[in-house]
């Protein structure tokens, strides 16, 4: 097996046809990783940053460790990308042109780059000043001398430096060495940049060997491999000269560079200030700005809540919530401010601005908004009533329903004294939060709610207190004969029916002995008297019985109706004191009341004969 070349070296610059996996590749791909984390760390946040330093060191050592063992890393550099052994190292996100360290030394004229043995710290940490310059609160002040001018680009700034580890070719040494004065698109396509040589600097060196008889006696001076010469100010002043050449664009280039242009500018401008943030708190040092900045934080909340940006607003909790895994060596003041931060999510001011967001935009999207609602504490319940009683859609309210259902269950006061309010949509909200907690605790505050000026709120309380309270006396329920509203005497008959309740004949006396009880609907009276047989069976006979042998000149017509009626429901009671009033009747009525107590007599005897076998089997 042959030995595998040194690093950037004896590889053909032939266009890029991915190969398989290669460990030194590989190798290569992960400092350029660390790379460009030491880069953007420097850049944002300064050289003295702990998280800078830690890359930085990071990448050094691995660095220096490779060039220990391979004495040169050379890196070939395209527009958006680093080459090596024609293999894609270094390839930042579409949307990150900016914060390509490749893209920028590409701009700025760099077509390789090389690291040498004996690479030193210094060396290193000026090549990432000259790459994107010192953060602003680490520049040196105005009297002070400093190595190169602001404007200064990277080419220059290295050579004024007259490194030796660290060494470039450019797009103008190219031309310069192509003889025939073509741009840099021209010798690529005509086969220049691909000859089988180990890197563009061995490139050059060929060429101005062979250029030599032509340049001797001229006084001319040929740049050494890495760009040092003795004549440094003509070198610092080389991008004024009319020929030099940066880079040079196609049209589609040109268009790819419009449009990354086009979408770093629509780029959404809290999001930007959001990452800003995360990433000052994650390396912040100073205790004093660190105080400042949840302050800051605290404003933050305050604009995405009246902003109604819900899944914004999720993801920066979340991120507060975890400052302290985040933040280990936060101070207990800086944890108070956190929880401070929590604490104030409920605040009145905050809880009025959701609701108003939420009534003027009615399609508004609420993703998210739960995760707000139930960071709240509970001292937050009484407001999000308030604001449950002014939401107009019904989304929303669900929402916030949601929210009271998991806050408010061992809470509940607020919810109950909402029972109380004029407002019907509202307090059928709290009804049906207190159906779901499905506690018989809250029976008695359902009870009250009976009393609503608002039908449908009656109904409503009416269902759910025969979920809760599903037996028990039942006069309270018989009281609702005199209800306003037809349906909620039938509903409360109906739940009168259907569960175990009891109620003494004296509790319907008033109603079914009433005059006006005759002028009531057939389904009305008929549901009333199937719940007075549920709740007081025999006790109500003797009333029944009286109804099938009352002679009448008044409302004879409307007497008959009921004793009909009185018949069929002494049928279904089918108890011996039912089966003899029954007897009577079929003796002592008229023809039609006769004829309807043979009828319910028969019926009872078919249901005994029914009940008996059925009986036996069990």
């Amino acid at each position: 097996m042959e030995p595998t070349p040194p690093l950037g070296e004896g590889i053909p610059l032939a266009p890029f046809v991915k190969a398989g996996t290669d460990p030194q590749v590989a190798a290569i791909k992960q400092l350029l990783k660390l790379l460009d984390k030491a880069a953007k760390s420097a850049r944002t946040y300064g050289t003295k940053n702990p998280v800078a330093q830690r890359f930085f060191q990071q990448f050094y050592d691995d660095l220096t460790s490779h060039l220990a063992q391979h004495s040169r890393l050379a890196l070939l550099v395209q527009r958006n990308q680093l080459l090596f052994q024609n293999e894609v190292v270094y390839e930042p996100e579409r949307d990150a042109t900016g914060d390509s360290f490749a893209f920028k030394m590409y701009s700025d004229g760099i077509r390789e780059l090389s690291f040498h043995q004996g690479l030193t710290r210094e060396d290193l940490a000026f090549f990432l000043e000259a790459l994107w310059g010192t953060p602003a609160d680490e520049t040196a002040p105005a009297d002070v001398a400093v190595d190169h001018e602001e404007d200064d680009d990277i080419v220059t700034r290295l050579w004024a430096k007259n490194l030796e580890t660290i060494t470039l070719v450019t797009a103008e040494e190219l031309v310069r060495a192509s003889g025939f004065g073509l741009d840099e698109l021209e010798l690529q396509t005509q086969g220049y940049m691909s000859m089988p040589v180990g890197s563009l600097r061995e490139l050059l060196d060929r060429e101005r060997a062979a250029k030599t008889p032509d340049t001797e006696g001229s006084g001319s001076s040929v740049e050494p491999a890495g760009g040092n010469v003795t004549g440094g100010n003509a070198n610092r002043n080389r991008r004024f000269q009319v020929n030099v050449v940066g880079y040079d664009v196609s049209d589609e280039e040109h268009e790819a560079l419009t449009q990354e242009i086009q979408r770093e500018t629509a780029r959404d401008a809290t999001t930007y200030i959001l990452d800003i943030l995360s990433a000052v708190l994650a390396s912040e040092p100073s205790p004093v700005l660190l105080t400042k900045l949840f302050d800051v934080w605290d404003h933050v909340l305050e604009a995405l809540i009246r902003a109604g940006q819900w899944t914004m607003l999720e993801t920066v909790l979340t991120m507060l919530q975890e400052a302290e895994t985040v933040r280990p060596d936060l101070s207990d003041s800086h944890k108070q401010q956190v929880a401070g931060l929590f604490d104030g999510l409920g605040r009145p001011e905050r809880l009025k601005a959701i609701g108003v967001h939420l009534n003027r935009n009615p399609q508004a999207n609420t993703e998210g908004l739960i995760t707000l609602l139930l960071m709240m504490k509970l001292e937050a319940i009484p407001g999000l009533c308030s604001v449950l009683a002014t939401l107009d859609t019904p989304a929303h309210q669900a929402v916030v329903m949601e929210a009271l259902q998991t806050l408010a269950r061992d809470h509940a006061e607020p919810i109950i004294r909402g029972l109380t309010d004029k407002r019907p949509t509202f307090v059928r909200n709290l009804l049906t939060l207190i159906s779901r907690w499905n506690d018989a605790r809250f029976a008695d505050s359902v009870e009250k709610a009976l009393r609503h000026p608002e039908a449908t709120v009656r109904r409503e309380a009416l269902r759910i207190l025969s979920t809760l309270r599903p037996s028990g006396s039942g006069v309270k329920l018989v009281a609702l004969l005199s209800d306003s509203d037809e349906t909620v005497r039938l509903t409360a008959m109906k739940v009168l029916t259907g569960g175990q309740y009891t109620a003494a004949f004296s509790a319907w006396s008033p109603f079914v002995t009433a005059d006006d009880f005759y002028d009531r609907s057939p389904a009305e009276k008929r549901a009333i008297y199937q719940a007075l047989k549920h709740t007081a069976a025999d006790e109500a006979v003797p009333y029944w019985q009286g109804l099938l042998t009352e002679w009448s000149w008044t409302n004879r017509k409307k007497k008959e109706e009921l004793a009909l009626l009185a018949a069929e429901i002494l049928g279904k009671l089918a108890t011996p004191a039912a089966m003899a009033a029954l007897e009577l009747g079929q003796k002592k009525g008229g023809a039609a009341v006769r004829q309807a107590c043979s009828a319910a007599i028969s019926f009872a005897s078919r249901q005994h004969r029914h009940t008996i076998p059925n009986a036996a089997n069990s």
